[in-house]
């Protein structure tokens, strides 16, 4: 049964073609990975399946009455989520059926009406979806995201960006649609975490499309690829990992081939050319041969394009004054008790710190304050002679929908002119009509390039990185670890991102919410991914 059918869809922002002509068929039960290099409108497709976006041409059929959800990269952003007076209660707002079906009973009830054939379809439809376990699968699904007993009367007005993206990530777990939307839905949870939503997976019964950069979700999550690129849409039934040794294959094959094709080519092309002007028969022969050889060049198979090379360079960082932060007492809360305090430390000039600890220990509440963004509710902080300092926000706060690419890092530019911010954004991938495009619609991939972009427009030499790899295709990933590797300012880093981390080798690290520093060893990359 085809719970939706995408047929010939395109979609342009702007003067940007973000698809073209893709066509994918979503049956019931399946488990399909999107993947494809950023920008190539892997959210945009996801956003038109759920109907927040419509396609310029082709269509979207959905099956009647299909429930679709999904977590979106801006889900922690959602309002229904501050809209509930608890945690449990906006996760419970997910059940959506079930709390129609409560309040129908309940009505009836107070009526006296619960010997009528509605109260009993009622009845029926609210055991038959396990409503009286409601709140029981409410809790199991925040304690395994994260969340333990004590903190299900939280309002969710209190709780960090990552938290909420796990909360909204649990009404989606309780309102068990028939297809299930996820958009990088590993960016903000720890290993448990991750753990405990592919053993979901696992057992979800209805249809999946997940986009991510998760290897091990992919490869435990799906039955199917759907590569989406500019070029057009290749699918590939199995995991990820058996995807990408196909695709060798597949490329190797048609590398030898082209090459074989183009060998006879040029054979036949060298044997016509030393007929020509010789006998009548032997000018006959070259023209059959030309006319071969014509055929062969239209029907020639293209080899495979090799994969996408990219490099980023941070520029030199102004010069700093040894000491570039110091901290005193920082203290930091949103309810009764603190989230941290008393978090005292300094970075030296070319220091990288390790920011470390759990979700809701402090860690991005800590970069905002640093970044003047918020205030600290006790201690103080200053910055060394000379220093110029950048932030990196995870939720991409620093990007105004409305306004273009290029506005942006016109904004952010120190001394530089238009012709140098253009290649700045083409070293990013942000190129040609890209740059006048409206910022608010760029992928999570491209907002994070943006992002970025502006800080080296900026030429900083302090910057706060909080989750900076978050939402990048593979190649651009190890491209900006290499990049910050490779500069000598200093960083604050909040990271989970243990190849990321590993190749930053921080020398120091604080961790969160103690606010205890100490050196950088490697047996601390176990602890990475925890956080």
């Amino acid at each position: 049964m085809s719970l939706l059918t995408v047929n010939e869809v395109g979609r342009e922002i702007g003067a940007v073609t973000i698809l073209q002509g893709v066509t994918v068929r979503v049956a019931a039960g399946e488990r399909i990975g999107l993947v494809g290099p950023n920008g190539a409108g892997k959210t945009t497709l996801l956003r038109m399946m759920l109907g927040r976006d419509v396609p310029d041409y082709g269509t979207i059929n959905r099956a009647r009455n299909l429930r679709v959800e999904a977590l979106a990269q801006e889900s922690a952003h959602d309002p229904k989520l501050f809209e509930a007076a608890t945690i449990a209660d906006a996760v419970r707002g997910g059940a959506v059926e079930i709390a129609r079906l409560a309040s129908e009973l309940r009505s009836a009830e107070v009526d006296g009406a619960v010997s009528s054939p509605e109260y009993a379809a009622a009845r029926q439809r609210f055991d038959a979806l396990e409503g009286y376990t409601i709140d029981d699968r409410v809790a199991a699904a925040l304690r395994g995201l994260g969340f333990p007993n004590a903190r299900h009367s939280e309002s969710p007005r209190l709780v960090s960006g990552g938290e909420l993206t796990r909360v909204a990530l649990a009404r989606l777990v309780i309102a068990d649609p028939d297809l299930l939307l996820l958009d990088e839905p590993t960016n903000h949870l720890d290993i448990d975490a991750k753990t405990w939503l592919m053993r979901f997976l696992s057992g979800y019964r209805g249809a999946l499309i997940v986009v991510s950069h998760d290897l091990a979700l992919l490869d435990a999550a799906i039955t199917r690829i759907v590569h989406l690129d500019r070029d057009g849409v290749v699918q590939y039934r199995g995991t990820y990992s058996q995807y990408r040794e196909a695709r060798r294959r597949d490329e190797e094959r048609l590398r030898a081939l082209a090459s074989r094709q183009a060998a006879e080519i040029e054979r036949l092309q060298r044997l016509a050319d030393s007929m020509r002007g010789s006998t009548e028969k032997r000018a006959r022969k070259a023209k059959t041969l030309d006319t071969r050889v014509a055929r062969m060049r239209r029907d020639a198979v293209t080899g495979p394009r090799r994969e996408r090379k990219v490099a980023y360079r941070f520029p030199d960082p102004p010069h700093a004054g040894k000491l570039v932060l110091e901290t005193a007492g920082l203290t930091k809360g949103y309810g009764a008790d603190p989230v941290f305090e008393d978090v005292t430390f300094d970075v030296g000039r070319g220091e990288r710190l390790l920011v470390m600890g759990l979700n809701g220990a402090g860690k991005t509440s800590l970069l905002r304050i640093l970044a003047g963004v918020t205030e600290a509710d006790a201690g103080t902080f200053r910055l060394g002679s000379g220093v110029s300092l950048g932030y990196y926000a995870q939720e991409h706060e620093g990007i105004v929908p409305g306004r273009t690419v290029f506005s942006h890092v016109r904004e952010s530019a120190v001394d530089a002119d238009d012709q140098a911010l253009r290649s700045l954004l083409g070293m990013f991938g942000l190129t040609g009509e890209v740059a006048h495009q409206d910022a608010g619609t760029l992928s999570g991939g491209e907002k994070t390039k943006l992002a970025l972009a502006q800080l080296v427009a900026g030429r900083r030499n302090l910057v706060l990185l909080d989750e900076p790899t978050n939402n990048l295709d593979p190649p651009s990933r190890t491209a900006i670890a290499e990049a910050l590797t490779a500069w000598p300012g200093s960083m604050l880093i909040v990271s989970h991102d243990v190849e990321f981390v590993a190749a930053l080798a921080p020398e120091r690290v604080l961790t969160m919410p103690e606010g205890e520093v100490v050196y950088w060893n490697d047996d601390l990359l176990d602890l990475v991914a925890l956080a």
